[in-house]
């Protein structure tokens, strides 16, 4: 008998817990290590967010860890090369430091804003956005701006939080579940899960999708929309439901300000405002007393609809009143948006009635004393289980913002928001509309800004400009260009800095931002602006620094490289202050903590800012004696408070550790988190559960953890006295600040509008749809997640060069073959790619997988990758800028106009085949240099940490050995 095969010695092996970071889920895992090598990646059974399921991405860290794209020093650019070049040579940590000390301390006490800090994916927005605060510059922001600024702008502007991860779907409870532009890779694992219970229990899912793969593939009815007109769609559903008198008008009355009067003087100062007494407490109709009355008050019967006269003689008409004669207007029925959307006015009426249908007819009802905000009590949770979830693809368009308006207005009217059944939010949402955090404007040598540069401007007077109307920030964000930017303008910095416009930076600051490839507009061009010198032959951005854990395109282009660690080798927080991994009926934040050594000479990112601000010394991380006052990332986090009480952690705090949500810094709280598998989770007493915007028991738990400022009701705004502000601004009749430039006035007068309106596209506005007749998107894979993934040897194996997917009829229809190379041309660049050609996507549209192509040489990868030789991106076709008509608008954004979101996915194009020989991706670049010490590319794209062991045995082995065991 053979000897049995020789297994692993599992007493050598530990087993860890941490978060994972190879999307934005932050799943829990469970990592078994031997000699500080990754054995396996399992999903953590007991995580809340997913509960031990896990996906390619996140088996897939291992070679995440084995990728050969990871730094291995901090690099300067040699003396006498030009940048772009990748010519660099290593430098200590020591002496990079402090030469970005020596050079932020001067920027600092001079100009705070000639630093612009930017930062890509990095989930830690709060230490970053503080230490921009203490360091004084208005000018640093996230990658938000260029990702999902409409859905969370939208979002808090209307009911205090939003899709994404800012609320769910009540997955247990929904009956009609409806999907709107979310790619495969958004939330992977949680609504892989939500969509598995629903269909399980027989819920409808509807996905409203110009394409069908993922999540759309197995949806029970597929809605093929043109891209950019969702927003239509919703307000023609709007019309349906309010033509049919489907709207639950208990809910509007009690809950959003559809009954407050509006002042309806059209052509004068004031006209569309919120009619307020003295106070500025907004008012009602009573119809008990008809009289004009306080809309706060408990007992009274407010009118939803009417037209009446305010004291001071002024024609006023409830929110309601406006909304209806809007929405009833006849350019909104089905069957005048029918062709516009693409989507039959049939299907249109069918999908609203359903939905209304789901709404008022199959009504959830959960017996539960809870009080609401104004003191009343209830004996029930009454529920409408409609529920509703959307990403990108509504947010990456310049009419996204009012997009995500009109889809929660369609929510809000059905009374789906926070109920049982419907769309839920998750702790620390919902905040008051908007947050009360206005976006920093002072500055001063050496002073921290009194605010965080970014926060909710209500109107013109928090806008961060001059006395001219000048924008003061380098983004340009909060400015007449885009005036509710909430989370910046990330990729307009390098363009405007280059320019001098408004004013030239001394150095800039990028994070996890691949600002020269796949993270850009205008790719080519903003490669030439990174290497683009003055008259005085230096560099038009002095000085660069990238701060990754790999190298990816960008860069090649830094004069001082500061090499990041891996997420398996570092500490980190996920926290209530930022991003946290809350469940809608659950508050819950996590950590990461280092499941292996370091083998390189790299340090985590947040552990070199706590470092800089202490040797900048910054009041918040310094001492009454000057010097540093934290020790490291990991003593921050225990003891910086940004209220008493209230920390980057929410769990184990109290000196004993005895304390959740609120309590004194606990010098083991990172110890109490490794020991709980690197999680902490509060859970909503039954009562706290929905409702939570008026709802008194939860307001209470939000106002002592720190989330809220006050316990008042959070009041759903179907109509925003924000966008009125603005909009009256345009029209000149506001008091306060006014734009004078016509461009400006025109924006703020035509896509400002205190209800969702629908407006094409900007860029449609200005490409000739004769000549480009196509709609051009992008999505990103489940398998993969932003560039990041696309170097993993695993990954690359499911797909490593994109192709351009079209519709199969559409392309026979022009002579293109499956497999066949096409040119693709927008108004602004040119692009060669392969088309594969397939029924699952709307006619007009074409679409690819994003950010698969690559530069060759980047990431690791070999010359002859076919990220480089197959894949593409279409970054080349879309410019930052809005395209040329000679006018006004030539130097404007490519942008939402409200919220200054990149509009990614208003782009047109034509195609035509290539001619014979003429195959491969094109443009390609110069091939990028390997940096100093990196590793080749592997040609084995296997990991194994032990020998194989065969297990292939005979029929008599496998019976023999079992006989003798008996």
């Amino acid at each position: 008998m053979k000897a049995l095969p020789k297994f692993e010695d599992h007493s050598r092996q530990d087993t860890r817990y941490t978060t994972c970071y190879m999307c934005a889920c932050r799943c829990g895992i469970k990592v078994t290590v031997e000699d500080n090598k990754v054995r396996y990646i399992q999903g953590n059974r007991n995580h809340p967010v997913n509960k031990g399921v896990l996906c390619a991405k996140g088996n897939a860290g291992i070679m995440k860890q084995q990728s050969p794209a990871r730094l291995q020093q901090p690099l300067m650019r040699k003396p006498g090369t030009e940048r772009g070049e990748g010519e660099f040579e290593p430098i200590s940590w020591h002496d990079a430091l402090n030469l970005l000390t020596d050079r932020l301390a001067k920027i600092r006490s001079t100009d705070p804003k000639k630093l612009a800090f930017f930062t890509g994916r990095d989930q830690m927005q709060a230490l970053t956005g503080l230490w921009a605060t203490q360091f004084g510059t208005i000018n640093w922001a996230a990658h938000g701006g260029f990702c999902s600024v409409n859905m969370a702008s939208a979002g808090l502007y209307t009911m205090g939080h939003a899709f994404w991860e800012f609320g769910d779907p009540d997955w247990e409870r929904t009956k009609y579940f409806m999907l709107w532009g979310v790619a495969e890779d958004h939330a992977s694992n949680p609504i892989k899960m939500g969509i598995e219970q629903i269909k399980r229990r027989g819920a409808k899912f509807v996905s409203v999708n110009p394409v069908r793969t993922g999540y759309q593939a197995v949806a029970d009815e597929w809605v093929a929309i043109r891209p950019g007109t969702d927003g239509l769609l919703a307000l023609a559903m709007i019309h349906v439901l309010l033509r049919n008198d489907c709207i639950d008008q208990a809910f509007l009355v009690r809950y959003t300000n559809a009954p407050w009067l509006v002042v309806d003087t059209p052509g004068q100062k004031g006209h569309g405002l919120i009619l307020r007494d003295k106070k500025g407490k907004p008012l009602c109709w009573d119809q008990d007393t008809n009289a004009v009355t306080d809309a706060s008050q408990v007992e009274i019967q407010p009118a939803l609809f009417g037209e009446y006269t305010a004291p001071d003689g002024r024609p006023v008409k409830t929110v309601m009143t406006l909304l209806a004669e809007r929405y009833l207007n006849a350019q909104y029925a089905p069957e005048n948006v029918a062709d516009r959307c693409g989507v039959p006015a049939e299907q249109i009426e069918r999908l609203a009635l359903e939905m209304a249908h789901v709404a008022f007819k199959e009504t959830i009802e959960i017996e539960c004393q809870w009080t609401d905000a104004y003191g009343r009590t209830h004996d029930r949770f009454v529920g409408r289980p409609v529920s509703m979830h959307a990403m990108r693809g509504i947010s990456a368009h310049s009419n996204g913002f009012q997009t995500c308006r009109a889809i929660h207005l369609l929510q809000i009217l059905m009374g789906t928001i926070d109920v049982p059944g419907g769309h839920l939010s998750k702790p620390p949402y919902p905040k008051h509309i908007p947050p009360g955090i206005k976006p920093a404007r002072e500055m001063a040598p050496n002073t921290p800004l009194k605010s965080p540069p970014l926060g909710f401007p209500t109107g013109p007077e928090d806008l961060v400009i001059d006395k001219q109307g000048n924008p003061l920030r380098i983004d340009k964000a909060y400015s007449w260009d885009a005036p509710m930017a909430n989370h910046g303008l990330m990729h307009m910095v390098i363009t405007n800095a280059v320019k001098g416009d408004p004013y030239p930076i001394d150095t800039l600051i990028l994070f996890m931002a691949n600002m020269s490839w796949n993270s850009t507009m205008n790719t080519s061009q903003v490669m030439d602006m990174l290497r683009e010198k003055g008259e005085d032959g230096e560099y038009k951005i002095p000085f660069l620094v990238v701060s990754d854990a790999f190298h990816s395109e960008t860069v090649n282009f830094a004069d001082l490289v500061l090499p990041d660690c891996t997420y398996l080798e570092r500490h980190d927080t996920i926290s209530m202050l930022d991003r946290p991994i809350s469940e809608p009926h659950a508050a819950a934040d996590s950590i990461r903590q280092p499941i292996l050594e370091k083998d390189r000479d790299v340090r985590p990112w947040q552990e070199v800012l706590v470092d800089l601000a202490g040797r900048l010394k910054f009041p918040a991380f310094t001492g009454e004696d000057g010097k540093p006052r934290y020790t490291s990332y990991q003593d921050f986090i225990v003891n910086f408070q940004k209220e008493p009480g209230i920390g980057f952690l929410a769990g184990w705090r109290g000196e004993n550790g005895d304390q959740d949500l609120r309590g004194d810094p606990n010098p083991q709280q990172w110890e109490a988190y490794a020991k709980n598998q690197c999680f902490f989770v509060h859970h909503l007493e039954d009562s706290q559960k929905y409702y939570r915007y008026c709802n008194q028991d939860y307001l209470t738990l939000a106002r002592h953890a720190g989330w809220v400022g006050s316990t008042d009701p959070i009041v759903l705004e179907l109509y925003s006295e924000t966008q009125q502000r603005f909009k009256l601004a345009g029209q000149g009749l506001y008091d306060g600040p006014c734009p004078t430039r016509e461009e400006h006035k025109d924006r703020l007068t035509r896509y400002f509008d205190p209800l969702p309106i629908w407006h094409p596209p900007l860029e449609h506005d200005r490409v000739d749809a004769d000549a480009y007749p196509f709609h051009a998107i992008t999505q990103r894979p489940m398998f993969m997640y932003h560039s990041w993934d696309s170097q993993n040897a695993w990954l690359r194996q499911i797909c490593a060069g994109n192709r351009l997917y079209m519709n199969r009829g559409r392309a026979h229809s022009m002579g293109i073959e499956d497999d066949a190379w096409v040119w693709v041309e927008s108004h602004h660049g040119r692009i060669r790619a392969q088309v594969k050609l397939i029924e699952a996507v709307e006619p007009d549209t074409v679409w690819t997988w994003n950010a698969i192509g690559k530069q060759a040489g980047a990431w690791g990868l070999s010359a002859d990758a076919d990220e480089s030789r197959k894949g593409f991106l279409l970054n080349h076709l879309i410019s930052e800028l809005l395209p040329q008509k000679g006018d006004g608008l030539d130097n404007v954004t490519n942008s939402d106009p409200v919220t200054g979101q990149a509009a990614w996915y208003d782009l047109r194009v034509k195609i035509t085949p290539a001619k014979p020989g003429e195959v491969g991706s094109w443009p390609q670049f110069d091939q990028v240099k390997p940096l100093p010490g990196m590793a080749v590319s592997p040609s084995a794209l296997r990991y194994q940490t032990h020998r194989a062991v065969n297990l292939k045995r005979s029929l008599w082995d496998v019976l023999m050995r079992g006989k003798h065991r008996r």
